[in-house]
């Protein structure tokens, strides 16, 4: 199972939201990439970028800095944020962003989502972002009132490559996953499901070991790892993956 840091992009700084609130943001380093550099040197094997501007707005903002990071690290990196025109996605794969998640567009427009499924095999994930089991939209601005089981079965269909399961009221409180969530979208899709939102500890991170044979592949986590509740390293022996094998020893520094 991968174990994937997040590093949301806003206002050209690295910070964490609490429950989706811009609001409510939280700066961990006024440097991106040099903190996309300390989590790959730390055994990252998969880095998650997310131009909350871009997310908000329906344009993207950080193009140069997320080139810049796909460049450096030398890992693949996933990218979402703002992703609704074609000239956008052409653009990330052209950066050599290794997945580009959809969201609002996935809802909002389905025959563009089928479409770049068809022309971008293997590339296309789409975020399930999910209020009290709603899909949310914009930035988690934006609220359908669509349940989950609606889309997914849709969006499976047309060809994503993998899901990323979000539970919005748990995302950047470290308060625990959403298991339950997590095993009924797990139970409808045969693709790879990574999940996201809460996890706030080791304890945490294993209970989600168990639902690694349901297809959960991985897990995005933000703010426990800037707080220092996860360790990276730890984690990824944890859950038997990432580079840390091969990485040598530091000063312990990650933020930037």
């Amino acid at each position: 199972m991968d174990v994937i840091p997040a590093i949301d992009l806003l206002d050209g700084q690295c910070v964490r939201l609490v429950q989706g609130d811009y609001e409510r943001s939280e700066i961990f380093s006024s440097d991106p990439l040099k903190m996309a550099r300390a989590w790959a040197n730390h055994g990252a094997t998969r880095l998650h970028l997310v131009d909350l501007d871009g997310a908000k707005s329906g344009v993207p903002v950080h193009l140069g800095v997320i080139g810049e990071i796909i460049q450096d690290v030398g890992i693949p990196v996933q990218v979402g944020g703002g992703i609704r025109e074609p000239e956008t996605i052409a653009a990330l794969v052209g950066l050599g962003a290794d997945r580009v998640i959809l969201g609002t567009v996935a809802v909002k427009q389905p025959d563009l989502c089928q479409r770049w499924c068809d022309a971008y095999p293997g590339k296309i994930w789409v975020s399930v972002d999910a209020r009290a089991g709603k899909v949310a939209v914009a930035g988690w601005q934006e609220s359908t009132g669509i349940p989950v089981g609606d889309l997914v079965q849709d969006w499976v269909r047309w060809g994503v490559a993998g899901l990323i399961y979000t539970d919005i009221e748990r995302d950047g409180t470290l308060t625990g996953p959403d298991l339950a969530g997590l095993r009924d979208l797990l139970s409808q899709v045969s693709v790879p499901v990574v999940a996201s939102g809460g996890v706030g500890s080791m304890t945490d991170l294993l209970s989600l070991l168990a639902l690694e044979p349901l297809g959960l592949t991985g897990v995005i986590i933000g703010k426990a790892l800037y707080t220092g509740d996860i360790d990276l390293k730890h984690a990824l022996q944890a859950v038997g993956a990432g580079r840390w094998q091969d990485v040598p020893p530091d000063d312990g520094t990650i933020y930037a």
